[in-house]
């Protein structure tokens, strides 16, 4: 039966190859735009270098001083991730790295080169996933030892040495002071805000006051669970630890609030300095699933319409059907799969020209060192979205074709 359906479905798709051609093509263009829009946020959160493990990664990197006429905001101070995050004992690991990238400039040679650099501490390479192409990371004895030492990205490493293998061991100068080139990764992303940078330093070289005690700052902690189930477990120890601590210049603030955020909920909370633990989680996906589906009301009607037309030309159809017994399920069953087909069409031309304006927006380096592509969450979605779409613009006309008398469908006399 289910075979019986399928060929039918292909006959009417291919009866009114106009029809089909204008319900493909906004299918199609309306998955495409979905599809992009997911893959950009997917390149941004989704599980990838350098944050593979995105599961277990915790990051700690606001932090809220909050009184009845005041609030103070800002990223971390680098002491108190030295006092009261690396000595939790729940994570496997804890890192420690500026928040964001600065630009500096390098002196290759003669050769002036531009930079975002970024410190970090000797676990960054271990809590976090990076390629090396070459070379090695700095480790935690040349941290400690304030070592001269530094790690490059492949792009700047090729456009300085010719290829990423020549760049190890060479030196450039930065502020003044040697460096010695240790290691070359593949370049991340900018759209990785929290890992980006095209060159590392260990974080004891730089000239800021790594003991400065006050609780903000320029850093942000990256924490490694030991296991999935592990993350509620830091979440709610690092809470132990701020509900334990002095508040500073209590006259001005009378609470602290700093949150062991999860890459997904980092990125909801859009720096909202009201949002939660899981980053006001709920009105993220109000506002992005409500928009999707609005992106996609026009065109399901517009489908729903042409649905309609078909429907009327297939009354004698749907007559004799019924005169031969078939039941309303049947023909639901029916007209739906053949929707469904042709929205899965659909969906597969959309996915093909995602792929194709990821390329683009690849080569055009609008976000520097994007890897944008279809990979297999993508390619599920754009599935799971041709499949939804199907349904939403398929229903309405399957259930009132269902509900036509046999005797009016012999006629002709149908009102949709």
């Amino acid at each position: 039966m289910f075979l019986s359906y399928l060929k039918i479905a292909w006959k009417v798709l291919l009866r009114r190859k106009f029809f089909t051609f204008i319900s493909l093509f906004g299918i199609s263009f309306t998955l495409m735009m979905l599809v992009v829009l997911y893959a950009l946020f997917d390149d941004a959160v989704g599980p990838a270098r350098p944050e593979l493990r995105a599961d277990r990664l915790l990051f700690i990197n606001r932090m809220i001083l909050r009184g009845p006429q005041s609030q103070s905001a800002s990223s971390v101070g680098y002491d108190f991730l030295n006092r009261y995050v690396r000595t939790l004992r729940t994570p496997e690991k804890v890192a420690v790295s500026e928040r964001g990238s600065v630009n500096i400039t390098l002196y290759v040679g003669e050769q002036v080169v531009k930079v975002d650099r970024c410190y970090t501490d000797g676990n960054y390479w271990a809590v976090l996933d990076f390629d090396f192409v070459a070379g090695r990371p700095y480790n935690l004895a040349e941290v400690r030892d304030a070592a001269r030492v530094l790690v490059l990205n492949e792009t700047v490493a090729r456009r300085s040495f010719g290829s990423a293998a020549a760049a190890v061991g060479q030196r450039v100068q930065l502020e003044g002071q040697p460096y010695q080139v240790l290691g070359v990764v593949r370049d991340v992303p900018t759209s990785r805000e929290l890992t980006y940078a095209e060159c590392w330093l260990p974080v004891t070289t730089t000239t800021a006051d790594l003991r400065d005690p006050g609780f903000m700052g320029d850093y942000q902690a990256i924490v490694l669970a030991r296991r999935t189930a592990d993350v509620p477990a830091i979440q709610a120890e690092y809470q132990q630890v701020l509900a334990r601590l002095p508040i500073p210049d209590p006259g001005q603030y009378q609470e602290i609030k700093s949150y062991a955020r999860t890459l997904l909920a980092h990125y909801m909370a859009s720096h909202n300095n009201a949002a939660g633990q899981d980053g006001d989680a709920a009105s993220f996906w109000r506002q992005w699933v409500g928009l999707g589906l609005l992106f996609m009301l026009l065109p399901a009607i517009n489908l729903v319409n042409i649905n309609v037309s078909r429907t009327l030309e297939r009354a004698a159809e749907i007559g004799v059907r019924k005169a031969f017994g078939a039941t309303g399920g049947m023909l639901i069953r029916q007209f739906l799969l053949e929707n469904v087909l042709l929205t899965l069409l659909g969906g597969l031309l959309g996915l093909g020209l995602a792929a194709l304006v990821l390329h683009l927006l690849n080569e055009s380096h609008f976000i520097p060192y994007a890897h944008l592509g279809v990979n297999g969450r993508v390619f599920g979605v754009g599935l799971l979205l041709a499949l939804l779409f199907g349904l939403l613009s398929g229903v309405y006309p399957a259930y009132k074709m269902s509900k036509l008398p046999a005797n009016q469908a012999l006629k002709g006399g149908i009102a949709l």
